[in-house]
């Protein structure tokens, strides 16, 4: 069996949240890419770490940069792209440092949102200052 195949799920998680790759050589699996948030890097850890032998075999360097987006008047709009299992409570923790400003983020998000508890994943989100 491949280090790819042992760690199937680790790479699994990488897609659609991690910007980089999984390669495998000299017998070990490098993980190398930037994530948008903490949340994403500790999901692909947790997948890493279900396979035993994970000290031995994998070499990452995962790093997190929040994704920005250009906003209108020169200046920068950030965003976050909601994961499963997600809350706005949970990503204003991320994002704001304080899971009581979810209502920042519903209100910046009237144009997709009617209702704060209803997000699903995939959904880009815009983040106030």
């Amino acid at each position: 069996m491949s280090m790819r195949d042992t760690y199937q799920a680790a790479i699994a998680a990488c897609k659609g949240h991690m910007e980089g790759n999984a390669e495998e050589r000299d017998g070990k699996l490098h993980f190398k890419g930037t994530v948008g948030t903490e949340e994403e890097k500790n999901r692909i850890w947790d997948a890493i770490k279900t396979v035993p032998t994970w000290q031995q075999d994998i070499v990452a360097d995962i790093r997190v940069e929040p994704k920005v987006s250009a906003g209108g008047g020169g200046t920068a709009a950030k965003t976050y792209t909601v994961a499963a299992g997600d809350t706005l409570s949970r990503i204003a923790q991320q994002t704001l440092g304080d899971a009581k400003h979810y209502m920042k983020i519903f209100e910046a998000n009237r144009d997709q949102l009617s209702d704060p508890d209803k997000i699903r994943p995939g959904q880009v989100l815009k983040i106030p200052a």
